[in-house]
């Protein structure tokens, strides 16, 4: 969780106390109601007391919902953190390209680093790769490059460097041929047929048997 995040949920309890009052020029904190219900919707504030609005702060009356971040004070956000019902941060939204669209979201392991981070390549809104992460490190991936609801690529990483590259290129639902990379940068191209989790090496592919 980030200083600002930090800094908006502190103003909740502020929040309840002006809930009865409406927004006054210069005021460090900044409500918008509903105005059919008068149910707090939006805390705007400045986090950094630069006189830009940089933090909004979703609100269902009391309840935090979402937290919009402008980290690098473009105007727009660049950082998007959603919260439970009892204010624990349960997804971060992120901008890929630093658009203001969000691309992608992360996911926290009990210990506060990152377990998981969903991506939407073609930035559509789908979700069609998924990276997995132990103590901060990317260890594998899975994407569905071809969106038909099926992973067709697999990556492995060892010390930060990618180690293999599957692919399904049957639509057969498991690999088919595989690209290995040695740590000396070369790399091989490695062949699985019959669909049995046995690759083998070639420089093209085997005709598998019949059965």
């Amino acid at each position: 969780m980030t200083a600002r995040s930090n800094f908006s949920i502190a103003l909740l309890a502020a929040l309840v106390t002006i809930a009865g009052c409406r927004s006054r020029q210069g005021a460090a904190i900044e409500p918008v109601y509903d105005p059919l219900t008068g149910k707090l919707q939006l805390l705007k504030s400045d986090s950094n007391g630069d006189g830009r609005i940089d933090t909004w702060s979703h609100m269902d009356g009391t309840r935090l919902l979402r937290i919009d971040l402008d980290t690098d004070g473009d105007g727009q956000p660049d950082r998007w953190e959603y919260y439970d019902a009892e204010k624990r941060l349960e997804k971060i939204g992120m901008s890929r390209a630093n658009d203001g669209q969000e691309d992608a979201w992360s996911y926290l392991a009990a210990d506060g680093s990152i377990a998981r981070i969903d991506v939407s390549t073609r930035r559509d809104g789908k979700i069609n790769r998924v990276e997995f992460f132990e103590g901060n490190a990317l260890v594998r991936a899975e994407e569905d490059s071809d969106e038909d609801g099926k992973v067709d690529r697999w990556e492995s990483y060892a010390g930060g460097r990618l180690v293999s590259v599957a692919f399904d290129t049957t639509h057969r639902g498991t690999p088919d041929r595989r690209l290995v990379y040695d740590a000396d940068g070369t790399s091989r191209l490695e062949f699985d047929p019959g669909g049995t989790g046995q690759f083998v090496a070639g420089a093209t592919a085997p005709t598998s048997s019949p059965r």
